[in-house]
């Protein structure tokens, strides 16, 4: 049993470093915790009739040993099984603060070096919300800071493979959680 607890604090120790409060957070002007989604923001398909423009975004106070940063948006409650992957763009350089309204949208422009794969649209760039009629989906626009310069894919990446090497990699996230409801 002692081994068993030793252990399990030794594993706590190496885990509870990553997930430590750093102050790192991340802010818009386009988008607000547990706000409703305004029509820029929303996917132009599908039923829905938005202009599926990416927010602004911008982050402060990244963990000390940040290298490059992931971006994505992810809705949780898509009837799939496993979510939908709006947006998907990393090895976004460590100098970068923030990315402009559309940085994400067709003829936006991203930091030098960052690089957008596929999201569930099977597209890279940012893709809009649009859940069923009738129901209320959360959408999850995070930062995630790490310790690598380069997550080592391209464009091609799925988006599961983005997440698992962010994890892999990963100091430290920050995340709104907004709503969109049709």
């Amino acid at each position: 049993m002692k081994h068993l607890i030793t252990t399990a604090a030794l594993a706590v120790s190496l885990v509870a470093p990553a997930f430590a409060d750093t102050g790192f957070t991340l802010s818009s002007p386009d988008i607000a915790e547990g706000k409703q989604l305004d029509n820029t923001i929303v996917l132009n398909a599908f039923g829905c009739e938005g202009d599926s423009i990416s927010p602004a975004l911008e982050w402060s106070n990244p963990p000390e040993g940040t290298k490059s940063f992931v971006v994505t948006a992810y809705d949780p409650d898509a009837p799939t099984g496993s979510g939908w992957w709006h947006w998907v763009a990393f090895d976004i350089p460590a100098d970068a603060t923030a990315l402009a309204r559309g940085a994400g949208s067709e003829g936006g422009e991203m930091p030098a070096g960052t690089v957008q794969s596929r999201t569930d649209f099977g597209t890279a760039g940012f893709g809009g919300a649009c859940p069923p009629p009738g129901e209320v989906h959360r959408y999850q626009f995070a930062v995630h800071a790490l310790g690598v310069e380069s997550l080592g894919l391209d464009e091609n990446a799925s988006a599961a493979l983005v997440g698992f090497m962010t994890g892999a990699n990963s100091l430290a996230s920050a995340r709104i959680t907004a709503v969109y409801s049709r």
